[in-house]
């Protein structure tokens, strides 16, 4: 698979929850209405914040030929902007012509954790289509507590071992107890290693940093493309500031009116969507790991090799073993792109023969952990954002339990460990700030919202509620599988997207693409 395209596909995978990683976002049981969150923005330049807006930037080239990095300044905290900065790392690419030049275009891809630098770099950069690179500056900036903007921290890489490893289906107390202690040591090492910057790292402080850059970058408008994660953060900045927002594109929407319960419940459901795509496109090659029966059986078989790697894990040739959790997160993460379904039919095949070694390189992807066993922030940034901006899925332990047959009725694949793994919110040492609301975002200019019908980790029902929400929202559909549509490969998508952010032209609402 191209590479370019696997470091899309493992920038965009977070989305709404955890997963398995650091758990879910969290969030009430039933939706309670939030105050609007635009009551709270600046509708101009506050004078406390005159020395962010009117800040310089100074280029210089990074190691990235072709790129140019900066560093912005933020307030740490919008409430008191006298008490502290934070600094964001920014990274551009001037356009390279021919044409009018159109402004500046950021990107996001999602996560909450993805360096948007990193997808700046090594994707968007370089991959978007050359018509939309030669009108824009492509412009990213790491949210705050991501990668390189004061990186949130939470565990060392051994510790992170040890708790990508802990059993998320627990089957007794003593288990139950032990995945609890787990989630209570990672949000204890959160407070230990990040506590001044945790309370400040929300997706409505990083949609106002997005505002700073804005005006720092000479543009009146806002234009942007966030993927997965990324679209919950451009509708935020279109819900505070509607009269800044120029083109948005959310591609592979996030639904903002949801409690962290039914989110977690409805992204399982979306990943078993994804499975039984896989399955049935695996049944159909006589080497299929899970069987050539139906795609009902090779769910079973699936179920089967968990349950068998949960009581014996199998060995990967390193001192870490491939347990149930290691091998759901590995199976997990070939779901958010169809071009990794051989892939991942390899590695099961050789996982049920007793090698779990290409099983464990793509867990050890969707963590972004590296051959020196350290990790990216990915993980820890995830949580730090997620238990912000939505209070705790559960009360404790008996919550989760109780939730457990309504998500393996979304998912009898996936279910009980991603019921399990919207626990650690419980435990998180800042209280939130946000709450689940509609963003309707009144008098913003047309924003585009493209949904994919069996994408695994946003499903396209989200992408039909945002769209319904927004004020301007238009809706694009991608009749196809994987995690997101823009430069998945249909030129139908692109070249709407390409028209919306070149010519300004919105396809027709509930436009569909192959």
């Amino acid at each position: 698979m191209d590479s370019r395209r696997l470091l899309r596909t493992s920038a965009t995978a977070l989305a709404a929850a955890g997963l398995i990683l650091s758990g879910c976002s969290g969030g009430s049981d039933a939706a309670a209405p939030a105050p609007h969150a635009a009551a709270a923005a600046p509708s101009a330049s506050p004078e406390a914040l005159k020395k962010f807006y009117g800040q310089k930037l100074t280029w210089r080239d990074c190691g990235a030929p072709g790129f140019q990095c900066a560093t912005l300044r933020a307030p740490l905290d919008y409430a008191k902007p006298g008490a502290g900065d934070i600094d964001l790392a920014v990274s551009r690419v001037r356009a390279t012509g021919p044409g009018k030049r159109l402004g500046s275009l950021l990107v996001n891809p999602g996560g909450p954790g993805g360096s948007a630098v990193g997808y700046l770099q090594g994707y968007a950069g370089i991959g978007y289509p050359a018509p939309v690179r030669a009108r824009y500056d492509m412009v990213a900036v790491d949210p705050r507590g991501v990668a390189r903007s004061e990186p949130v921290e939470c565990l060392t890489g051994p510790e992170m071992d040890t708790y990508t490893q802990v059993d998320q289906t627990p089957d007794t107390a003593a288990e139950t107890g032990a995945l609890a202690t787990a989630f209570q040591r990672f949000a204890a090492g959160c407070a230990k290693r990040s506590g001044e910057v945790l309370p400040h790292v929300s997706t409505v402080d990083t949609a106002r940093d997005m505002d700073i850059l804005r005006a720092v970058l000479g543009d009146e408008k806002l234009t942007y493309v966030g993927a997965s994660y990324g679209t919950f953060l451009g509708a935020t900045y279109a819900e505070l500031f509607p009269g800044r927002v120029g083109r948005l594109v959310l591609d592979g929407a996030m639904d903002p009116s949801l409690s962290a319960v039914d989110l977690n419940r409805d992204q399982t459901a979306g990943f078993e969507t994804a499975f039984r795509a896989f399955a049935a496109d695996c049944v159909r090659t006589p080497d299929c790991p899970l069987g050539t029966g139906s795609v009902e059986e090779a769910g079973e078989a699936m179920r089967k090799f968990f349950r068998d790697v949960d009581a014996e894990p199998v060995p990967t040739g390193e001192r870490r073993a491939l347990g149930e959790s290691l091998a759901t997160t590995g199976v997990i993460a070939a779901m958010y792109d169809e071009g990794a379904w051989p892939q991942l039919r390899e590695a099961l095949t050789r996982a049920m023969g007793g090698e779990g070694s290409a099983l464990l390189a793509l867990a050890d992807s969707y963590y972004e952990r590296g051959t020196d066993g350290s990790y990216a922030n990915l993980m820890s940034a995830n949580a730090a954002v997620n238990c912000l901006d939505l209070p705790a899925a559960y009360g404790g332990p008996a919550d989760a339990a109780k939730a457990v047959p309504s998500f393996e009725k979304a998912s009898p694949v996936f279910g009980k460990g991603l019921a399990w793994a919207a626990l650690n919110c419980t435990y998180w040492p800042t209280p939130p700030t946000g709450r689940p609301h509609r963003i309707t975002a009144e008098g913003a200019a047309p924003i585009l919202v493209v949904g994919t019908t069996r994408d695994p980790a946003t499903p396209y029902k989200w992408a039909r509620s945002l769209a319904g929400q927004l004020a301007s929202g238009s809706l694009l559909t991608y009749d196809g599988d994987g995690h997101t549509a823009y430069g998945r490969g249909s030129d139908c998508v692109d070249t709407a997207i390409n028209a919306y952010l070149l010519e300004g032209t919105v396809p027709p609402d509930g436009k569909r693409c192959s």
